[in-house]
This record gives structure tokens, sequence and C-alpha cells, in this order.
């Protein structure tokens, strides 16, 4: 039997879906999960372990052929910012080194798109420069910083491949993730007017094959975009209006209306522990519409992602198939 491949955040939504995507194409998939975390539907091996912990890292590192590395604390706004970093951070040096130490032949990094830098006036790519100083917020800082870290253990050797998917959406968004929160608000009419950002939507599976690909075609240090269309929120949201049957917002916010009330939200949160209704640093991710292209992917790795449209149809099924709105 082949050597397992390890994938962290398997029981997340990108996660699940890379290590479905790897067992669809006959590759034995361990898992690194906490303990209490669990893998709904798909038959791997469980490694219980944490990234902050080395010790459990080395356990499930050996023996492995391959690291796909997914996991990621993806809060907008957490009470203690330095849980993002030492998660996001201190995680990926962690498992790098195991990885380092086990002889494993290949690391896929997932990376994100807001390490991305975006130009005015044109979709952003992989060679724009970009720095810590431009990133939002805690999450998007410890993401860089972690992708410098992944950046930097190919230079000295590990072949490292990083991948930088935009916005996947799709089925089996568990927890969910703040793009799949846009689409439960909608569904719930909770959004009765939105804000002008963009965003770049990609279909999940396609995400998960283009970290395939990566494994198989991709350069050791180099970055790849994985996604598909640039669309403003209000094209969502009438994309979502036509699969769904509910009527489309009109009305949009003004920037300053949706500062000030994530100020008050974000406030509000750091007295009573509960998740902000409007992260601030989330306000202020929508000024920039987040436009790039996939190119490199696509020439490179012969990514060809398909229209979101079936992934939006797709995540509202199964959002409501499985309770999550009425």
């Amino acid at each position: 039997m082949s050597r397992p491949i390890l994938v962290t955040g398997a029981s997340g939504f990108l996660g699940w879906h890379v290590a479905r995507s790897l067992l669809e194409n006959g590759w034995p998939v361990r898992a690194l999960v906490r303990p209490t975390s669990s893998i709904r539907e798909l038959e791997v091996e469980r490694a219980t372990g944490d990234l902050r912990d080395p010790d459990s890292l080395r356990r499930a590192v050996n023996g492995c052929k391959v690291v796909f590395h997914v996991a990621a604390d993806y809060r907008l706004w957490a009470r203690n910012p330095d849980e993002l970093y030492r998660s996001n951070v201190d995680g990926t040096r962690n498992l790098l080194e195991c990885a380092r130490q086990a002889g494993v032949e290949r690391v896929v990094y997932t990376s994100t798109v807001g390490c991305i830098g975006v130009p005015a006036g044109a979709p952003g790519d992989e060679k724009q420069p970009v720095t810590l100083e431009q990133m939002t917020g805690a999450y998007k800082r410890s993401k860089f910083l972690a992708e410098r870290v992944a950046i930097e253990a190919a230079a000295s050797g590990l072949p490292v491949v990083i991948v930088n998917p935009t916005a996947p959406i799709g089925d089996h968004d568990f927890k969910p993730t703040p793009t799949g929160k846009i689409i439960l608000d909608f569904l719930a009419g909770k959004m009765p007017a939105f804000i002008d950002t963009g965003l770049n939507l990609v279909d999940v599976r396609d995400t998960a094959d283009g970290h395939l690909l990566a494994l198989e075609r991709g350069k050791a240090g180099e970055r790849y975009i994985l996604g598909c269309e640039n669309l403003t929120l209000a094209e969502i949201l009438r994309r979502l209006a036509a699969i769904a049957g509910r009527p489309a917002p009109t009305a949009r916010i003004p920037y300053a209306v949706a500062y000030g009330f994530g100020l008050l939200s974000t406030g509000w949160a750091s007295i009573t522990g509960r998740e902000p209704r409007a992260p601030i640093d989330a306000v202020r991710m929508a000024r920039k519409k987040m436009f790039v292209t996939h190119r490199k992917a696509e020439t490179e790795l012969g990514f060809h992602p398909g229209p979101v449209d079936r992934a939006l149809e797709r995540a509202v099924q199964w959002f409501r198939t499985n309770g999550y709105c009425a």
C-alpha cells in the first residue's frame, strides 16, 4: 500500500474537500485532527494532534509521503489575536520542520488570496509586490507571515508549493466560512442591503483539485492563485436570488456607515466575548475589491475551474438540507 498523505484541516471546509479529492484519486489519507474534531463521510486514518504541539506533529507526519497543510485559524475576529499567530505562523513552522525531519517528498501549503497584492484598476497576480503593512487584521497578517515561513522553507531545500485560494464556495461548509456566512445571511433574510465590494469566487471542489495539480505540477517556492470569477457583492447576491428564489437587496450601504457599525459591533464583542455581527477587520477588507487572475495556475498547473453558479447552487442546497437555515 502507498505511504499515506497527511492532510491538516480535513475537518474543515477546504481541507475536507482536499481529503475527498485525494481519496477519489486512490490516495490513502491520514488526517491531523484535534481530539474533539470529527471528519464526516470520509474514510481516513485519524492522527490526533495540534499544530502548536510539535511532538504530535512528528507522530502525524511519520511515514507520510506528502503533506497538505490546509489547516488555519480562519477568524476575522478573535478576542485574543495571538491565538491566530500561534496556529497560523508557529504551527506552520512546526509542521514544516517536522516534514523536513521525516523526509517528506512534497508539501503543498494553503495560503490565501489575502496575501496577493491587488493594484488599483487591475486584477492582482502572484508577481504583484505586497508588504505586511498592507495586510488588514490579525488573520491576514498571520497568513502573510506563515506564507513567508513556507517560502523560506522552500528556499532552504524543502519542496514546498504554495497555493492561494480565493473565496471557495460549495457544499460541506461546516463552520461556515465568512463567505458561507454571506450565503446563509442572504438565505435567512438578514442582508437587507450590501456594501460596494468584490470577491473572486471559486468552486471548492475545483480548489481541492487545484491542490492536487499543485502537488503534481507545481514548482517548489512558487505561488499559484486558485480562483475563478471576479464578482461584486451585488452580483453575487443577484445570482443567489435566482438560485434561492428570494429577492436580492437593492440598497447599498455607504462605507462610512458600515465602518461605524463595524466599530460598534466589534467593541461590543470585546465586552461580551461573542463574535461580532460585522467585525471591523472584515469591513476594512471590504473597502478593496479582491479581484485577481488565476492565469498562472491555468498555464502552469492546468487549472481550469468551472462556473461558480453550480457551486452556489450546491451551497444553498447543502445549507438547507443540513438545517443551517429554513
